[in-house]
């Protein structure tokens, strides 16, 4: 009984891969459709404007975009002036010009960042440099101030000895310290 016809529910196998079949064929005109129409189109329009007809001369500036966005007013005088080889020259010139202009200005901002960068450089160097003086006077502080301890230490120890010395002079001419109670 397995792949009869009663295994479909009583559908013809045949039946149901025709609807699968036309599925994908839509499925597949539906993705590849509108690129292929759109392709189509454009390549129908320039052969258009290839034709023998005289060239269109239309006036960008008279037209009624001033209640349109700006995006497509731009679109729309874009086409207008690929008509036009006038135009369409003056608009490569302004575009290069544009281009020359933006590369001007990212120089520009590449100086500004780079003297702002040399400043903060030398800025940390003093600060650094300062720091290092600062550190240099604390060194040598602690080297005075140990050299000092170490003299102070150094006449202590003598004046000790010269203390035990006098107090055994002292008591060899009779002399008893007082008790401390």
């Amino acid at each position: 009984m397995a792949g009869g016809p009663s295994s479909f529910g009583g559908v013809n196998p045949n039946a149901v891969r025709l609807v699968f079949a036309v599925m994908a064929l839509g499925l597949g005109a539906y993705i590849v459709g509108p690129p292929l129409y759109w392709h189509l189109v454009e390549a129908l329009g320039r052969a258009s404007s290839y034709s023998s007809c005289s060239p269109c001369n239309c006036d960008c500036s008279s037209q009624p975009l001033l209640a349109l966005p700006e995006g497509i007013r731009r679109l729309f005088a874009a086409d207008c002036a690929k008509r036009d080889p006038d135009v369409n020259e003056v608009m490569e010139k302004d575009f290069t010009d544009l281009l020359a202009e933006e590369l001007k200005l990212k120089e520009a901002e590449a100086i500004d960042t780079q003297q702002r960068a040399d400043v903060t450089l030398l800025e940390a160097k003093k600060l650094a440099s300062q720091y290092q003086k600062e550190a240099d006077k604390c060194n040598s502080g602690m080297d005075t101030c140990e050299e000092a301890r170490e003299r102070a230490e150094f006449t202590l120890s003598e004046q000790k000895k010269l203390t035990a010395i006098w107090e055994a002079r002292a008591r060899q001419r009779g002399w008893k310290p007082k008790s401390r109670s």
